[in-house]
């Protein structure tokens, strides 16, 4: 977001024009192409042909199944949409979640109304089958992996050497929008901060199919106060996204404890 209002005020200061552009599509376009540039340079770009366009009704005449549609969509996980098709992710995004008009997410595509039809059509049909598959898979196990649990009981342990021991060379912590931290010696901060809590507990927790921890600082409530979330290499820790400091992030968050 702040580079787009970035590039859109330098290319306002340069227009020739003081006739502002229509705004909304305007600024669209620019985080889109935006995020398709970082997207290619990280190689993750795919692409299809198009086919035969699917009839897609536009939001001015909606119908039952369009409506059914859209419900769906918005109730998929938000990992689901990686997996599709730049395309498909697009055309699903602008229209289903941002509500934009076939026309406008035509222009802002630089595509046909048929081509958007078509991958709309087939980046819906990918998430629905995508989520018939995440209903059909088997339980997850109700047990933390090894790592988690070390990393738990060493916390309630307050052993905090041993969970700076943990620690990979390279090492990075996030939290809210504070600096981010780099190497065992500024992360491991991290943890003089929470020797300062006295009941704090953690337990392990399953956030859309990925493991994190749940903390709870108020040992009387039930409700969790905040989330952890730990990437793993060779048994050490390389990221930690701490959410203390954005607490509203568990509110709406669809956790099963461990």
């Amino acid at each position: 977001m702040q580079d787009t209002l970035v590039r859109a005020l330098v290319a306002l200061q340069d227009r020739e024009s003081k006739e502002l552009p229509s705004l909304r599509p305007w600024l669209f376009r620019i985080a889109h192409n935006r995020a398709i540039d970082l997207l290619r340079s990280r190689g993750v770009r795919q692409t299809e042909p198009i086919e035969s366009a699917l009839e897609t009704p536009d939001p001015n005449s909606p119908d039952p199944l369009e409506t059914l549609l859209q419900q769906e969509v918005l109730k998929t996980a938000v990992s689901r949409f990686v997996e599709l098709p730049l395309p498909q992710r697009s055309a699903v995004i602008l229209k289903d979640l941002l509500g934009e008009s076939l026309a406008d997410i035509a222009s802002l595509l630089d595509l046909s109304v048929d081509a958007v039809k078509g991958h709309l059509a087939r980046g819906r049909a990918s998430l629905r089958e995508a989520n018939r598959g995440a209903m059909a898979s088997p339980p997850v196990s109700a047990e933390p992996s090894a790592a988690v649990a070390n990393y738990i009981t060493l916390f309630h342990q307050r052993d905090w050497d041993s969970l700076r021991a943990l620690l990979a060379s390279d090492v990075k912590l996030k939290q809210s929008s504070y600096p981010l931290r780099v190497g065992p010696k500024d992360v491991g901060m991290f943890f003089s901060i929470y020797a300062l809590c006295e009941s704090i507990r953690l337990v392990p927790a399953l956030l859309e199919g990925r493991e994190a921890i749940v903390v709870y600082e108020d040992p009387h409530s039930e409700t969790p106060s905040h989330l952890m979330w730990l990437e793993w290499r060779d048994g050490q820790i390389v990221y930690i996204r701490d959410y203390r400091y954005a607490s509203y992030i568990v509110d709406d968050a669809e956790l099963t404890l461990l």
